[in-house]
């Protein structure tokens, strides 16, 4: 007990509770919803689906289920363990990528845990009950198997088989999957360069790139095995070319530095070119790929922000550690000290037992406010009077609740639209002018013969059936409006 009570293991232990307790998000996401009824489907029916069933607006459509391994598994978490399942799940899985991040950091334990911290900052905006931080911790294991690959000799380069097999599980739980060979092609490049310069002999670089070429071939051979087969290597390029989700997606288009969610990661970028310029060693050929590559995706679109925090933070830590024994700032030489004694002792107790106190009362709090949280962002009364009244459709709807009415109303009611913004393509620009009740808003509710409308009272097209005597208000509160045709097409 008293060693675990060191101070720096205390510090690395408090760090991973802090994570842990940052990691601890409310459920919010509104894709979250049609993941669950995805997942409830593909458990009901065994049967991962390859065309639309959840909206009449492109029922029957191609549609490639990305994700379909995570949704079995967020559904089958829900319906065992409910909101906090879910929540403690994927806080862990936030935590844990970080603390492996840390593990790859140098300077451990106080110059890695600071740059981590700045890291897990940049961040917290896509944090959440979402496949993409399954990815984020597939990403975080690829790096450190890499990253521990460029410190050991070619002969014991086995651990890299393990990739493989965590590539063919990422190529079910979510589409940024491509990431992975991405990373490893990038190191190819990288050990490759090298090799060219002389940096290393090349009998050893031989070596390396047989081996890390085997590895990349057959995680390659290994991504048709997945329920969508061939087309699955067409889907994260389609997603990246797409101007659909670039432009009505906030996560996916450039970070704007004007808003305070990204003021940590302009930090983070601005530390991270410091951090090259004052560091005395020279960065590796594969560490510049990484680091140009994922810099450049990151600015292209905010949801790429974390890949880049993953290669950043060691980069900064290393140049901090340095200056840092340079200057005498900290010792840094042992992680593991002799045992407190007396007073020091019972600080350190303290300290743990108040920190894991403080990660108790955070859960606690977040999955007491998550029915409220539910009320907050989404139409809970609007859609139990949908049901409960039996109101006519097709039922055209705001795009954030597409999601939830696939939760709640199907099968009884199909969408008009919802999250799966790819499947939509130019529907968007449809449903724009429409819920703005602007250009030729009347053609797609014509089109689609709809018959419900709900939608926030704010709305343009609400204000604009307000004064349009074919649409009767039939419900209205703070979170929704819901209007109902009473005069047949």
């Amino acid at each position: 007990m008293t060693r675990l009570l060191a101070t720096r293991r205390l510090f690395v232990i408090i760090l991973g509770l802090g994570l842990l307790a940052m990691a601890a998000r409310g459920v919010h996401d509104p894709d979250l919803w049609w993941h669950l009824r995805t997942g409830q489907e593909i458990v009901a029916t065994h049967h991962v689906p390859h065309r639309d069933i959840f909206s009449y607006t492109r029922f029957g459509q191609p549609w490639i289920a990305h994700e379909w391994l995570s949704e079995v598994l967020f559904y089958l978490i829900f319906r065992l363990t409910g909101w906090t399942g879910l929540i403690v799940t994927f806080a862990l899985v936030i935590a844990a990528t970080f603390f492996l991040l840390y593990r790859q950091c140098a300077g451990k334990p106080y110059v890695a845990g600071l740059a981590v911290a700045l890291g897990a900052a940049a961040t917290i905006p896509s944090w959440g009950v979402r496949p993409q931080m399954l990815s984020l911790l597939l990403a975080t294991i690829f790096l450190a198997l890499l990253g521990k690959a460029e410190r050991v000799g070619p002969n014991e380069l086995r651990f890299l088989w393990w990739m493989p097999p965590l590539l063919l599980l990422w190529v079910n739980l979510h589409g940024g999957f491509l990431l992975g060979p991405a990373i490893i092609a990038l190191t190819l490049a990288g050990w490759t360069l090298e090799a060219w310069l002389g940096i290393r002999p090349w009998p050893d670089a031989s070596a390396r790139l047989r081996q890390l070429g085997a590895v990349l071939a057959a995680c390659l051979v290994l991504v048709p095995l997945n329920p969508n087969g061939w087309e699955i290597y067409r889907y994260p390029l389609q997603t990246l070319q797409s101007r659909t989700m670039m432009q009505y997606i906030a996560e996916w288009a450039s970070p704007n530095f004007h808003s305070p969610d990204f003021k940590p990661f302009l930090l983070l970028l601005l530390l991270t070119w410091a951090a090259v310029a004052v560091s005395h060693k020279r960065l590796s050929p594969t560490r510049i790929l990484l680091l140009l590559a994922m810099g450049y995706a990151a600015l292209i679109s905010g949801r790429h922000i974390p890949i880049f925090i993953l290669v950043a933070v060691p980069m900064i830590a290393e140049s901090l550690a340095e200056l840092a024994e340079q200057h005498r700032w900290l010792t840094l030489a042992s992680d593991s000290p002799a045992s407190p004694r007396g007073p020091k002792l019972f600080v350190n107790l303290v300290l743990l037992l108040a920190m894991s106190a403080f990660v108790g009362v955070r859960f606690a709090q977040v999955i007491k406010r998550q029915a409220a949280s539910e009320a907050r962002y989404f139409p809970q009364s609007a859609t139990r009077f949908i049901a409960r009244q039996n109101l006519p459709g097709p039922v055209f709807n705001n795009y954030d609740w597409g999601g939830y009415f696939i939760a709640k109303l199907y099968p009884q009611y199909q969408v008009f639209i919802d999250g799966r913004a790819d499947l939509y393509g130019k529907l968007m620009d449809t449903f724009i002018d429409t819920a703005h009740g602007q250009g030729d808003w009347q053609q797609p509710l014509e089109k689609y013969r709809v018959r419900t409308v709900v939608l926030p009272p704010t709305s343009g097209l609400a204000g604009v059936l307000r004064l349009d005597s074919h649409w009767n208000k039939r419900f209205e509160d703070k979170q929704a409006v819901v209007f109902v045709r009473g005069i047949p097409y």
